[in-house]
This record gives structure tokens, sequence and C-alpha cells, in this order.
């Protein structure tokens, strides 16, 4: 689990073929971050650009990951290559200050960059897929490569955010451009309902029976 508080920018070292034959093995340079733990050790959860990804490899400059095709083509980590730079992230500790809203790391898909408006109200507008969409509300919480963004408005298959300076500054959101490709994961919370709605919209599961006016009329809803 993580916060969506990038911590540091990092470079793509290389990318090879994974020594199993199956996926790539991502090499990201360590300088500029570190664990909240205080240490990154093999088996440590870190986010990369808003994917949750596995340490295999972990030396004093590097760490690498092994990412799965299932991954690969899920997400825009298929397309990086070396000096390409990535955000970062580690899992959340007890005491991790609760920046920006849970983020599991798990990308549902990607988007592509719709428009840039710069200058002081500086926004990004996403073409987003109708799966994500359907959790996407105004003034709430979406990741965007790993980032914790507040949607600044909603409309059809895009919303949109406001980018201040410091995450411009610090992360990916600064560089990216029309045309660009973006990880991007719901709120579970928003998703989570969505999901049951649905469910219970469709008779699938229990509780397929609750209904708006069986709430109203155990005193839950007006």
């Amino acid at each position: 689990m993580f916060t969506g508080i990038v911590q540091s920018l990092a470079r793509v070292i290389e990318v090879r073929d994974a020594p199993a034959g199956a996926g790539r093995r991502l090499v990201i340079e360590r300088a500029g971050w570190k664990a909240r733990s205080g240490r990154i050790e093999q088996g440590d959860s870190i986010c990369v650009s808003g994917v949750c990804l596995t340490a295999v490899e972990v030396t004093e400059d590097r760490v690498g990951f092994d990412v799965i095709p299932e991954t690969l083509s899920r997400t825009t980590l298929g397309s990086l290559t070396a000096g390409i730079r990535v955000n970062v992230e580690s899992s959340l500790t007890a005491e991790t200050s609760m920046g920006g809203h849970f983020v599991q790391g798990h990308v549902e898909a990607t988007g592509t960059v719709a428009g840039v408006q710069t200058g002081s109200d500086y926004r990004i507008t996403i073409d987003a897929p109708a799966q994500v969409m359907a959790a996407v509300i105004e003034k709430g919480s979406v990741t965007i490569d790993g980032v914790s963004m507040t949607v600044a408005g909603v409309r059809d298959a895009q919303f949109e955010v406001a980018v201040i300076p410091a995450t411009r500054e610090n992360t990916t959101l600064g560089i990216v451009g029309e045309g660009d490709r973006v990880n991007l994961e719901s709120d579970v919370i928003s998703r989570t309902v969505v999901e049951t709605i649905r469910r219970m919209t469709e008779g699938k599961g229990e509780g397929s029976d609750v209904t708006v006016d069986l709430l109203r009329r155990a005193g839950f809803t007006d």
C-alpha cells in the first residue's frame, strides 16, 4: 500500500529480459530516495510510476524488478527505456504520514494526456477508459503514474487535474505532454462502491436483494 506522495524521480538504468525468460527486468537508480523503513531489501514493494513491483535485485546504486507480461501489457512499463525518469515511492509503514490517499499500485488501465494547460493554473486533461471513469468523481482522488491527485473536473470520457508547482517539479507530471500514455488507478473506495452496486444491480452474489426502497424503509436513507 502507498500514499501517492512520490518520494523521488529516478532514472531507468536498463531494461533487459528477465532471468526466468518471462517478462522484463527493469533496473532503476537509487540516488535520491530510500525506503520509509530506512533500507531497501529484496522482497520490498516499491511503487514505480503507479505500479507495485517487488525488488529482486538490490545494490548500493540500483534496484531491479521483474515485470511480468500481464503488467507490461496493462501499463506503460512495457515502453520504458534507459534514461527515462519514473516516479518512485516505497510502501507505507505504521509511522507513515497519510498525505495522499490509499494507493494499491494496481493499475487498472492506461489513459492518454488529451491536453496540458500551462501557466499559473496548470492543468492536465486525461482521456480515460470507461472502467476508470466509472469511479472518478469531482473532488475525489485518482492516481496518475503513481501520483495522488484530486480530480478538478469530469466530463464524458475525460477528467482534469490541477497540478501545483511542487508536483510538477518533483514528479513526471511536470514533463508529460499531449498524447503521452499514463498509468491510472481510481480510488479503491470509490471503485469498491461502484463494483458492489454493479453486482447488486445485476443480481450477482449475496446482497443482490438490497434496494434503495429497502434501505429507505430500514431508515438508512430518506
